[in-house]
């Protein structure tokens, strides 16, 4: 019999434990954290944080959902964190306008309301056109309940937007982050927040069903490449925040297609790209500074083509051009004077050149026109293709600024 000291043992054992430990791990008895180095600091390692989740099998599918420690999904969680983050930073809007009474005193009504998104700790909110346009007065609701008066900014129709502001005496206000429509995906998950029918701060979900959609708006100009989501939106959305999935905005929610007036899955929202580009305009300007080409355009309809003759059925006909402005120094050429025809309170002088193209854009009707300049700046070019009787020519033309009222 072979007889061990008590060092022997003592190194018999822990050698055992040991191997018995390794083991364990091997086999997966045992979890062992993993170890993260902190590279900035050189600190000691740190264990990683994990999200405690478990399974939940429906027992009818067999389908397997994560679920977090405080019963709700992953994707539930994701709603519910965008929402308590930044519901507040929706407000209602209200359009008051002025009738008058039997004894002709000033009487306020409200005209409708809306929702917009606070952008800034200044207090200016992003709202659609339409909810504040021929507004006499505008109140403006916060989350807590608070009312202030608000002012119009700036406006710009073409694309149905508009800053208002309110003074927010100090308060310190929750924001809206700007995401980038620019990298949008058909299917991705969106929310939607506003005032649906006056019921405050209503979250919504839906995807993103198309992109790129061409809307028409009630003063009949197109709005480019707007989202299309079947997120529920209805009166008392427009101009509320279309949302991705870490709570920052992509879209102004603007309009939806429905035969009742209802959510009918059809939605439509300006990208939050073109609220970037605009909104410094809107705010410093009070509208949004677009280039012009110096001419009186006719749209050209059936009737004009069968009287004139013109060898095309689409386009923008130039009736005039204004004297010694960019049109006329490009080579655009007028009607003629001695060729006036009038139609209804207009006037249209023929023969003037038919514009059917700007910068690769094909141009059938006054609101292409508008369109294909939206995104250009007074003092940039665009190549404009006119016909001639009946052979093309093209120029360049440096832009003037838009003019905000037309003289035709």
């Amino acid at each position: 019999m072979k007889l061990f000291s008590r060092r022997q043992v003592l190194i018999y054992s822990i050698g055992s434990a040991a191997a018995a430990f390794i083991f364990a791990v091997i086999l997966g008895l045992i979890f062992v954290p993993p170890m993260i180095e902190n590279a900035k600091a050189g600190n000691e390692p740190v264990v990683e944080d994990r999200i405690p989740v478990s399974e939940r099998v429906d027992a009818e599918n067999g389908t397997v959902t994560l679920v977090s420690n405080n019963g709700f999904s992953m994707a539930e969680n994701e709603n519910i964190e965008v929402y308590k983050k930044y519901n507040s930073a929706v407000v209602n809007i209200t359009s008051i306008t002025f009738g008058y009474n039997w004894f002709l005193e000033p009487v306020p009504q409200e005209r409708g309301s809306g929702s917009g998104s606070i952008i800034d700790q200044e207090g200016h909110v992003l709202t659609n056109y339409h909810v504040v346009q021929d507004a006499d007065r505008l109140s403006i609701t916060l989350a807590d309940g608070s009312e202030y008066e608000g002012e119009i900014k700036g406006i710009d129709p073409e694309n149905d937007m508009a800053v208002i502001k309110f003074d927010p005496k100090g308060k310190v206000l929750t924001t809206i982050p700007f995401g980038t429509s620019a990298t949008l995906s058909v299917g991705q998950k969106v929310l939607a927040i506003g005032n649906p029918f006056g019921l405050q701060r209503t979250m919504t979900q839906g995807i993103i069903s198309a992109l790129g959609r061409p809307i028409r708006t009630s003063d009949n100009l197109i709005i480019k490449e707007t989202i299309q989501t079947d997120a529920p939106i209805n009166p008392g959305n427009s101009g509320g925040p279309l949302l991705n999935s870490h709570g920052e905005m992509i879209g102004i929610n603007t309009m939806i297609y429905s035969p009742s007036g209802g959510s009918v899955g059809i939605g439509f929202a300006i990208p939050v790209d073109t609220a970037n580009r605009i909104i410094p305009d809107m705010i410093k300007y009070g509208k949004v500074n677009r280039g012009w080409i110096e001419i009186v355009p006719v749209q050209i309809f059936p009737a004009l083509v069968r009287y004139a003759r013109l060898p095309i059925d689409k386009g923008i006909l130039v009736s005039q051009t204004v004297s010694g402005g960019n049109a006329e120094r490009a080579g655009i050429r007028g009607g003629n004077r001695a060729d006036a025809v009038r139609y209804g309170r207009s006037i249209i002088y023929l023969g003037g050149d038919v514009i059917v193209e700007i910068d690769g854009t094909p141009i059938n009707s006054l609101s292409d026109l508008y369109g294909a300049l939206e995104d250009n700046k007074p003092g940039e070019n665009v190549t404009v293709k006119v016909l001639r009787g009946n052979s093309t020519k093209t120029v360049s033309v440096k832009l003037a600024d838009r003019p905000s009222r037309y003289q035709w």
